[in-house]
């Protein structure tokens, strides 16, 4: 693959945790990405209209909008039905809460889940797999 002609790949992570965004940028600026962040679903779908990401990063439970609705609206739109996402979760102690949010991701067409904290190498390959698709 020859990167002299195509730009990186443009990844949003949103998150409104700004130490997990922190860390989620150093560990992918290793990487010839271009990285942008958002704290919020609303911040995050305002930039996704601005420039399609190649992937987006995504928190479920933040401020304003949470995960579940940015997912719901991007999948409901046509435009952005097939933009991959990466779930980006706390281990959650009540497993049937955690199986329902699994099938429920899994259903809205969640291309992976990863918990929090990932382990860099861990996420770096869950990037890489997911942005050659």
């Amino acid at each position: 693959m020859r990167q002299t002609e195509t730009k990186p790949p443009y990844i949003l992570i949103t998150d409104d945790d700004p130490d997990i965004l922190d860390n989620l940028v150093t560990v992918l600026s290793s990487q010839p990405y271009r990285l942008a962040t958002a704290r919020d679903g609303k911040q995050c779908l305002a930039m996704i209209k601005q420039e399609r990401p190649d992937l987006l990063i995504l928190d479920l439970l933040m401020p304003r909008l949470d995960g579940w609705g940015v997912i719901r609206e991007l999948r409901s739109d046509p435009a952005y039905s097939d933009l991959p996402i990466m779930v980006l979760t706390t281990v959650i102690e009540d497993a049937s809460r955690r199986r329902y949010e699994l099938e429920v991701g899994m259903a809205m067409d969640v291309q992976d889940y990863v918990q929090k904290p990932a382990k860099p190498s861990d996420l770096l390959q869950r990037v890489e797999k997911l942005l050659q698709k």
